[in-house]
């Protein structure tokens, strides 16, 4: 494992350093390194369906829209349920129930797997399939079953006040809580979630999302089998011209992991400025965390960073060979 920091916090010369023990909101990297891990361990376990109707699990989905019968928990793991990518649910709601409420009564924006369209809405809603499948909180599911037999002692949702001085701001939030956001997640609908969401919440340093990534990359070991994993990072067939498994995403053309990693790669993005990508024939991953977001969310230059950066490394590595 290699490790490298650069930088500092925020722009100004007496902000902290980054360092290879900084920990970053994760944002959509969650839904990996959390949400799926946790729908991999239970179908692994004979307790998760792919083809389950989702309101056979959560009836309040239902919201008595016939079509909305049809959307399965594969669906919604493949971004293909018709959900819309994005709903600002935090401009209507104040409570955690009112949320989840509004989430599951988010209107489909196109017939269950005619397309594939990323939604966080789909993601929260899967997050709360899961912790009723499993009868436990997604936070204490991913402690007990991944962050803890892996060894990730400085990943959780929530992270604790202690860590704070180690976590790099990611926005001056002054529309809508008021206040810079470190040290708790930067995506509002998970803030009213209580910062434990099935889209976003979770923060880690650069290596134990490594550690992470080093399970994949042995096959799931310790918590999960191979067949198991091979079943999520396939590319799906349908919607047509998807780029998505189960879960997880797999390289496009363009993609954000450049133009080196194998058709068999998979991996994520955050909207923080995060990533991680794993290549299972070159036996390597790459994970990326920056806080893109700070001050605001206007500067979109990790769109260039991130590619070029994966061909770097890769370039770099085949050089030495």
């Amino acid at each position: 494992m290699a490790l490298k920091a650069f930088g500092r916090f925020t722009y100004e010369i007496d902000s902290p350093e980054v360092t290879t023990a900084s920990v970053f909101d994760l944002a959509s990297v969650s839904k990996v390194s959390a949400t799926t891990a946790m729908a991999m361990i239970l179908y692994e376990r004979g307790l998760l369906d792919l083809e389950t109707p989702v309101v056979d699990i959560v009836p309040e989905f239902a919201s008595n829209a016939p079509l909305r019968r049809q959307v399965t928990v594969r669906m919604l793991l493949t971004h293909s349920s018709g959900l819309p990518a994005y709903e600002k649910l935090f401009l209507r709601v104040h409570t955690r129930d009112e949320l989840l409420a509004a989430a599951l009564a988010t209107p489909l924006a196109a017939d269950p797997g005619a397309k594939s369209e990323y939604s966080d809405i789909g993601f929260i809603i899967l997050g709360v399939a899961l912790a009723r499948i499993a009868d436990t909180p997604l936070d204490r599911f991913c402690q007990h079953e991944v962050f803890g037999p892996l060894g990730m002692s400085r990943t959780a949702f929530n992270p604790p006040p202690a860590w704070r001085s180690s976590i790099p701001p990611t926005v001056d939030d002054r529309s809508f809580r008021n206040r810079i956001i470190e040290g708790e997640v930067q995506d509002e609908n998970a803030s009213v979630l209580g910062g434990v969401a099935g889209h976003a919440g979770v923060f880690a340093t650069a290596e134990d999302l490594a550690i992470f990534a080093n399970a994949m990359l042995m096959g799931g070991r310790p918590i999960l089998r191979a067949d198991t994993l091979a079943v999520f990072t396939q590319r799906e067939t349908a919607p047509a011209c998807t780029s998505r498994a189960l879960g997880w995403d797999t390289p496009s053309s363009p993609s954000q992991s450049g133009k080196y990693f194998s058709a068999n790669s998979f991996g994520h993005l955050g909207y923080t400025g995060t990533s991680l990508w794993i290549d299972p024939v070159r036996q390597l991953s790459i994970t990326l965390l920056t806080n893109r977001t700070w001050p605001d969310c206007s500067n979109q230059a990790i769109r260039q960073v991130r590619p070029r950066f994966h061909d770097a490394v890769i370039e770099a590595l085949e050089a030495n060979l």
